[in-house]
């Protein structure tokens, strides 16, 4: 049925979500804040620093 994704496909998704989130960061919602704490833990969970793409967006 479905494929499955690799490891590198699950990683490069996280990390295209959590960019996209920041971008959305602007609104300040909390909703907003939820889903991007959430998103960091999952990042963490696969050692991806999510310093560094914070700075990049967020400065």
């Amino acid at each position: 049925m479905g494929e499955e994704m690799t490891e590198q496909e699950v990683k490069q998704s996280l990390i295209d979500n959590y960019i996209n989130l920041l971008r959305i960061k602007a609104a300040e919602n909390k909703e907003l804040d939820i889903q991007l704490e959430v998103a960091k833990i999952k990042l963490t969970s696969y050692s991806i620093d999510t310093a560094g793409i914070e700075k990049m967006i967020l400065s």
